[in-house]
């Protein structure tokens, strides 16, 4: 009898992986959370039947949540992470021996307690001393900061459930309350594709705007998540993500499978239908 776990990206597309066998499932008082094998993506990460990361594609979305972000400052030193409790996160922020602190936020220790014992391959530099993991409600926690921070990740689940709250206008402006001068915050900006997501990445990209004096959308390529098209924001208050120095970046020997400094200028060059989606964020 063959397995298969499968995910509806819409009322009409469906999304299957075949599976081994599953590994781990577990209520938490926020989320039911699944880790299965699979023969093509190795184990993978569900909460409440949603991908949230495969062993084999991974990287690319953690990679890309934080390496345009240090590669426009690599001066970052205070760092805040909310959700991201697999540990993708923080493993690549743990590959700047210039970053003093990493505070990770995240509001399901379950997840945490899972992504230890099933997948060292993300969660292994959680153990790192500059990471302090808080087991608190990442909205709630960063309404008591301001001007703290050089760096804000926002490594949330979709839009709805324990990560709803990580999409308002009120979290966007206490996250720009909590940033220093210069900070910058990086968030996970939903696919532009389907219309149900599409929705939710234009009111992100509209109230992010109305407090940041830089805001920017760039995409990446993620085969497990809905059309495979997904995108990320970058906001500052001082930087242009496209005015770095990509050697001072090379030269720190950082080692990464998909990032690179030709694809930190490519990504943000915007396919047109995405591009008028910003520009009409008003109306949504």
């Amino acid at each position: 009898m063959e397995l298969w776990f499968t995910e509806n990206h819409t009322p009409n597309v469906r999304f299957s992986i075949k599976v081994d066998k599953q590994l781990c499932t577990q209520k938490s008082d926020f989320q039911r959370i699944d880790v299965f094998e699979s023969p093509e993506f190795g184990r993978f990460l569900t909460l409440d039947g949603i991908m949230m990361l495969t062993e084999k594609d991974e990287f690319i979305y953690h990679e890309m949540i934080v390496h345009v972000a240090m590669a426009t400052n690599p001066d970052i030193e205070n760092v805040l992470v909310i959700g991201a409790g697999d540990g993708g996160t923080v493993r690549e922020l743990a590959k700047y021996n210039s970053i003093k602190n990493i505070d990770m936020v995240e509001i399901d220790e379950e997840v945490v307690k899972i992504c230890r014992q099933y997948l060292p391959q993300t969660a292994c530099r959680l153990d790192d001393p500059r990471v302090n993991i808080l087991y608190l409600d990442g909205l709630k926690y960063v309404r008591t900061k301001t001007n703290e921070y050089d760096l804000i990740i926002v490594d949330s689940t979709d839009p709805f459930g324990p990560g709803e709250g990580l999409f308002t206008k009120e979290f966007y402006g206490n996250c720009f309350n909590a940033l220093k001068c210069d900070g910058i915050l990086v968030n996970q900006h939903e696919s532009p594709y389907y219309e149900q997501d599409r929705i939710s990445m234009m009111r992100a990209h509209r109230r992010i705007r109305e407090f940041f004096s830089v805001c920017k959308v760039y995409q990446v390529h993620i085969p497990t998540y809905p059309s495979g098209h997904w995108l990320f924001g970058f906001a500052s208050k001082k930087y242009n993500p496209l005015d770095f120095d990509p050697l001072r970046w090379e030269t720190l020997g950082i080692r990464t499978k998909y990032y690179n400094t030709e694809l930190h200028k490519g990504c943000f060059a915007l396919p047109t239908y995405v591009k008028e989606m910003l520009e009409n964020a008003d109306a949504v």
